[in-house]
């Protein structure tokens, strides 16, 4: 079975299907259609299949025009009927992987996915896992579920887990040219698929088991939340001491061995950096470790929001301002920059927290036109020079390219800056009064 997937795949036969079509899932279709490979795309959502199949993307990172072309040219449609999972050679599992209230790894899409491919499963299928999950899952979860079908691993189907590296937002980066890890249940497992991957990204990595695959996701994502709560920690720490943490973040840098610099700001966000950290620290526990580093780390970073507050707290009460009452006018709410993802973003926590202080919050992103809270919506609103003048306060949350800062420098009367977003002329110029991180 192993020589005849691999034959199909070289041949571009493999029909490849991909549940989930959101910043993973999405591209990782287009990129195969590009290769002269047709897909399915699996989705719950029927106004997203919908929007696929008519060649408009709601993705930043995918055009539309590659949409439609592939569509045009009847290499991928989108579907919300998994029935169609039977005509897949090739299927990868792209869904979320989000945390209980309990900070616990909450698997239910990965769940669901498995069994809606289990109903249908045959000889001749490769499945691939790319969502974050803990070590073990593919192994422990995925084939039990496969099995009971009585069908059997490497006889009748393959079985791998191939982590994704999207980094929505960035030109530099795509799904070609990020090196994909490979890790097969299954040595033959681990063949197929990184033959599978070879035919749309540049470099791949095979390493010896899923779990391997799965814990390099982790390790790549706790390794940033970890250091870049050490940043925030020094953040803090500079600002009590009434040091410019940037400046010394530079000045580190300029050592050429031994440093690598990390960047404080007002919290963590994303799907990733927040909640990965917590799948491993997760499966530690399980086997008696404590992961103390992660849970420092997350501490240090949870409080970021509430730090941004108190310098918010500090400028006004220097101004002899209550935060009762006051405007404040953030400036970004996605969770970095030039992208429209909220998710996990910092931005948030600050809203929350501003308005449970009494503080009239407004805020204004070019990409994120409305936010949706438990007890109401915010409109993003225009940045126009009554704004900012209006503003007790203005909060530089996410450091957007097209934001005019020198005007909103020249207009606003206090800016807190969580971005470093305001360089050295800029800052020189400036009639405000700047709070930096």
């Amino acid at each position: 079975m192993k020589n005849e997937l691999i034959g199909r795949i070289t041949n571009k036969q493999a029909r490849v299907g991909v549940i989930g079509l959101g910043y993973v899932g999405l591209p990782l279709l287009v990129e195969f259609a590009g290769k002269g490979f047709k897909g399915t795309g699996f989705e719950v959502d029927e106004t997203k299949a919908a929007q696929i199949n008519a060649g408009s993307s709601y993705i930043g990172d995918v055009p539309s025009r590659s949409v439609k072309e592939a569509v045009d040219a009847k290499r991928i449609w989108a579907t919300t009927d998994f029935d169609h999972l039977g005509g897949c050679d090739a299927i990868i599992i792209c869904v979320p992987t989000p945390l209980r209230k309990t900070k616990e790894p909450d698997v239910s899409y990965i769940l669901a996915a498995t069994e809606e491919i289990a109903k249908r499963l045959r000889r001749g299928q490769l499945i691939i896992l790319e969502s974050t999950t803990y070590p073990g899952t593919t192994d422990e979860v995925l084939l039990p579920k496969f099995e009971e079908r009585g069908l059997k691993l490497d006889e009748d189907f393959m079985l791998a887990f191939s982590p994704e590296r999207v980094d929505p937002g960035n030109p530099k980066f795509l799904t070609h040219n990020i090196p994909k890890v490979v890790g097969g249940v299954t040595p033959d497992s681990t063949v197929v698929a990184a033959h599978l991957y070879s035919q749309i990204v540049d470099d791949v990595y095979s390493v010896s088991s899923a779990r391997v695959a799965e814990a390099a996701k982790l390790l790549e994502n706790t390794f940033r939340a970890v250091n870049i709560g050490m940043a925030n920690e020094m953040a803090r720490l500079c600002y009590a001491l009434n040091i410019d943490t940037w400046e010394v973040i530079r000045a580190a840098a300029t050592k050429p061995f031994g440093f690598m610099p990390f960047y404080p700001g007002p919290g963590i966000g994303g799907h990733c950096i927040p909640l990965d950290p917590h799948y491993l620290s997760w499966k530690a526990r399980q086997h008696g470790f404590d992961s103390r580093f992660i849970s420092l780390a997350e501490e240090v970073n949870s409080r970021m929001p509430e730090h941004v507050v108190q310098l918010v707290s500090d400028g006004l009460n220097d101004e002899r301002k209550a935060m009762k009452g006051s405007n404040v006018l953030l400036l970004g709410v996605a969770y970095k920059k030039d992208i429209n993802d909220v998710r996990e973003s910092p931005a948030l926590s600050i809203i929350d927290r501003l308005r449970a202080k009494g503080a009239n919050v407004r805020y204004h992103d070019p990409f994120v036109t409305d936010l949706s809270f438990e007890d109401e919506s915010l409109q993003s609103v225009p940045l126009t020079n009554e704004e900012l003048k209006s503003s007790d306060c203005v909060i530089i949350v996410t450091d957007h390219s097209e934001i005019d800062y020198k005007r909103v420098c020249s207009l606003a009367p206090l800016i807190v800056d969580t971005r470093n977003a305001l360089n050295g002329d800029v800052r020189r110029e400036s009639s405000a009064r700047i709070i930096r991180l």
